[in-house]
C-alpha cells in the first residue's frame, strides 16, 4: 500500500488573512467579520491566526489601517495637479468618483462607514480620510483664485455630491443623465471668483 503524499501546509501571511476580512467585511458587515469564518474562508484551522494576530479587535484594527492607507494613497493620487491645470483636476475627480467604480470597493467603503457609526477607532479613521479628501480637495480650489470659505464650501459640496449620487437610482429621473451630470460638475467647479482672477492675471 502506498503512501499517499502529504498536501503541504498552506502558509498564510498577515496580508491575506487583512485580504480576506477585508472582502468578508464588504459581504457581511461588521457583525460577519468572525474569526472563525475566515478560517473556514483560507481553509486553515483558527490556530494560523493566533501566529499573526493577538486577537480578533488586532485584526480590525489592521484591516482599517490597509482601507486608510489605500484610500489616502488614491485621493492624493487624483487630486494632484500640474500647475495651471487645477480646474481640469476638479472635473476630473466630480468625474471619477461620481462615475460608478468598482462594486467592490463601494462595499467596502460603505461597510467601513456603517461600522464606523458605532466604533470609535474605525470613525477615527474615517475622519481622518475625508478630513484629507476635504482638504485635497480644497487646495485646487484655491489654487484656481477661489477664497477659503467658498473654496471650503465647494470641496464638501463636491464630496456631497459624489457619495449622493452613489447611494441613489436615477436613471429614471432624466431622459439626459449625462447632460444632468455636466451640469452638477460645472456648479461644483465653476466660481466667479475664478473668473475675476483670470481677468486681474490677463490685464
Amino acid at each position: 500500500m502506498e503512501n499517499k503524499p502529504l498536501k503541504p501546509r498552506v502558509q498564510l501571511d498577515r496580508n491575506a488573512w487583512v485580504s480576506a476580512a477585508t472582502e468578508v467585511l464588504a459581504e457581511e458587515g461588521i457583525a460577519g467579520l468572525r474569526v472563525e469564518v475566515l478560517a473556514k474562508r483560507l481553509k486553515v484551522t483558527k490556530g494560523s491566526f493566533y501566529w499573526h494576530f493577538q486577537d480578533r479587535r488586532d485584526l480590525l484594527l489592521a484591516v482599517l489601517q490597509v482601507w486608510k492607507d489605500g484610500r489616502i494613497r488614491d485621493i492624493v493620487k487624483q487630486t494632484r495637479a500640474q500647475p495651471g491645470r487645477e480646474l481640469e483636476q476638479i472635473y476630473h475627480v466630480i468625474d471619477i468618483y461620481s462615475t460608478s467604480r468598482s462594486r467592490r470597493g463601494a462595499a467596502i467603503e460603505l461597510a467601513v462607514r456603517d461600522w464606523a457609526r458605532r466604533d470609535a477607532d474605525a470613525a477615527a479613521i474615517v475622519a481622518e480620510v475625508d478630513d484629507i479628501r476635504l482638504r485635497c480637495a480644497r487646495e485646487l480650489f484655491l489654487a484656481c483664485g477661489v477664497p477659503m470659505e467658498e473654496a471650503s464650501s465647494r470641496c464638501m459640496l463636491l464630496y456631497a455630491y459624489v457619495f449622493g449620487i452613489s447611494l441613489m437610482i436615477y436613471d429614471k429621473f432624466d431622459s439626459d443623465v449625462a447632460r444632468l451630470k455636466r451640469d452638477i460638475a460645472d456648479l461644483i467647479a465653476q466660481s466667479a471668483s475664478m473668473t475675476r482672477t483670470a481677468a486681474a492675471a490677463s490685464s
